[in-house]
Order: structure tokens, then sequence, then C-alpha cells
């Protein structure tokens, strides 16, 4: 199922959650859409199921009008599946029962489907790896399990379209690399289109064909993963994505000179956008510095902050007055002078 969000606004009272959103999502594609608390996110995934109604603007699917100022068509018509963050099970209903109840309901439920239901329901607990606990109850379940069930019951009518709200943020960190990849499988199995709202940016990079960022309730910046990550087109996008550290200096042309320095360090940044060069800064992620012992050559600091990730070192490095963070394989002293640059592309 295709996507198109036009001119799309939401306003509770005088509150403007979603401010003009256009955007399109393609058949079967995989779009993460990534923000912060209050940013619009899950406003914007309501309006996609029919929750809730756009202020302005029209929204479209499969190039039919589904929302408008005055109009709405209802979630039960609209072919979708919906996974909440909280599980949102049913206490008397058994897995089984999970998965057959949107079958039954749905309105768009194809009759081929409904036709061969228990074909359909064993199918799709194998999908998620529950064929052993048909006859469970959600008391019975992990919280891994649960999530599974909730997988289910979204895929079961084989919707055109599965909204995501959040969620793996109640599993903790080894359930939530365990259900990326079975989101991933899912998806490649079914190849219905996903739109996955998550405030975690290893969710969205990890699995998402499309990131759509958002900041108090309009897009930031849309693309593919590496475009988000490698090549951020604002302030916000750099430092909530990318954690990038935003250097001040001087550009000229695609050389950028940082202050505090003699004029001979020069960075080249023809992928930079216009925006970081109007603003005489220079994005850097912490993976794109070199920290080696302090020298003449590269910007001065001292180590304030250590932590320790197995493989690398996350630092705070102070320099004059702002604090840049550093991921170095090289082990610093805390207090110790270092000296920082580029690594080489």
């Amino acid at each position: 199922m295709s996507i198109e969000l036009n001119q799309v606004s939401k306003k509770f009272g005088s509150f403007e959650a979603l401010t003009s959103v256009n955007l399109t999502i393609a058949d079967g594609e995989f779009v993460a859409i990534l923000g912060p608390s209050g940013c619009g996110k899950t406003t914007l995934l309501r309006l996609l199921a029919g929750f809730e109604q756009p202020t302005s603007g029209e929204i479209h699917m499969n190039k039919v009008l589904v929302a408008k100022e005055g109009f709405i068509l209802p979630p039960d018509k609209r072919r979708i599946g919906m996974v909440f963050q909280a599980f949102a099970l049913w206490p008397h209903m058994n897995v089984r029962e999970h998965v057959r109840f949107p079958i039954h309901h749905h309105h768009e439920t194809p009759e081929a489907i409904r036709a061969n239901e228990k074909e359909r329901i064993s199918k799709v607990l194998g999908m998620v790896g529950l064929s052993e606990l048909g006859t469970r109850m959600p008391h019975e379940l992990s919280g891994g399990q649960k999530q599974r069930v909730a997988l289910a019951r979204a895929i079961a009518a084989e919707p055109s379209i599965l909204l995501m709200d959040e969620p793996l943020s109640s599993l903790d960190a080894m359930l939530r690399t365990d259900m990326r990849r079975e989101i991933q499988s899912i998806h490649r199995q079914t190849r219905s289109a996903i739109v996955y709202v998550t405030h975690d940016q290893g969710e969205a990079l990890a699995m998402a064909d499309r990131i759509v960022v958002m900041k108090d309730g309009q897009i930031e910046q849309v693309g593919s993963p590496e475009e988000i990550y490698l090549w951020p087109q604002t302030e916000f996008v750099a430092r909530f994505v990318s954690k990038a550290n935003l250097i001040r200096g001087r550009w000229n042309d695609d050389r950028f000179t940082p202050d505090g320095t003699d004029g001979s360090l020069q960075w080249l940044g023809q992928h930079v956008a216009s925006e970081f060069k109007a603003g005489g800064l220079y994005p850097v992620r912490p993976d794109q510095f070199k920290l080696d012992p302090a020298s003449h050559q590269g910007i001065q600091g001292e180590v304030v902050n250590i932590q320790f990730q197995g493989k690398e070192f996350h630092y705070h490095i102070q320099v004059e007055q702002e604090q840049w963070e550093i991921v170095s394989s090289f082990r610093f002293r805390l207090h110790e002078e270092v000296s920082l640059n580029m690594k080489a592309e």
C-alpha cells in the first residue's frame, strides 16, 4: 500500500502537534519515524491509523482519500495492522484467539484467509516462533513472547500496512535486539509497508529503508539510514542521530579551519550541508576524531571523563569552554592532555 500525506496538520486546541507534513511511503517500504518525545511522531501514526482526523491537509492510501478536515475513513476499513507499545493483549484470550480475532473482525480481511483460518493462524504463529504456545494465556508468557503475540495479531489479516508505536521500548536490551531481527524477518516475508515510530536511533538505523526525523511537529530530514547518519542536513539531526560535535571555525569554500588553531589545520567538507557552513560549524561524529597524546598538531584538549565500553573507550574532552564526545580504541588517563584531529577519509 502506498501512502501520501499532503500538507497535513493537526491541532489539539491551540497546540499544533503537526505542521504541514508532506510525506510519501512506497508500497512495501519500511519507514521509521524518529524523534524525541513530543515531536509529533505518535500523532502522525494515529492519523495513519484513523484514530485521529487531520485539522488540515489530506491523507491518501493507494491513491484513495482516507482523511481530511471533516472526513475520516475508520481504522477497520483501512486494512492496517497495529502494534502498540504496551502489547495490549486481552487477558481472557489465549495466543491462538488473539491471532484469530482480526481475521474475524477486520472488514478488509481477504476471503482466502477467512476460508483457511486455521492454516493462516498456524502459519502466522510459525512466523513469530510461537507454534508450540497457541493455548497459553497472556499471564503465562514472557515479555518477548507477548510482543510476538502482538506482532502475530497485527499481521494475521494480511494488512497492507503495519503501524508500530515504539513496540520494543518496554523490553530489555537483549530482547530488543532479538525482536529487531523478528520484525525484519516479518517484513521480508509479508512485504507489507511498515511505519515504525521510535525515539531510539539504533532501532531506526538498523531496520528502516528510510528514516523520517521529526522535531516540534515538523520533518527535519528524510533519507536512507546512511544519508541521515553520515550527511545530516540540520544541527538537530547531527546531534540527535549522529551524536555529532559541532565544531566552530571558519569556512573557505569547502575547507574548514577550526577555531583555536594557527590556521595550518584544515578539514575538507564538500559533503557538509550548507546550514553548517552558514553558521561556521563542522559536524564531527565521535568516531570521526583521531585522539593522540598532546602535540602541536591538532586541537588541544583534556580528558575529563572516561567510559569503558569493551572494545572502545568513550571520552569527554574539554576544549576551551566546550566538551566534545570522542570514541577511541586507545587508552588515555583522566586529566591527560590530548591532541584531536579528523581521521583520514
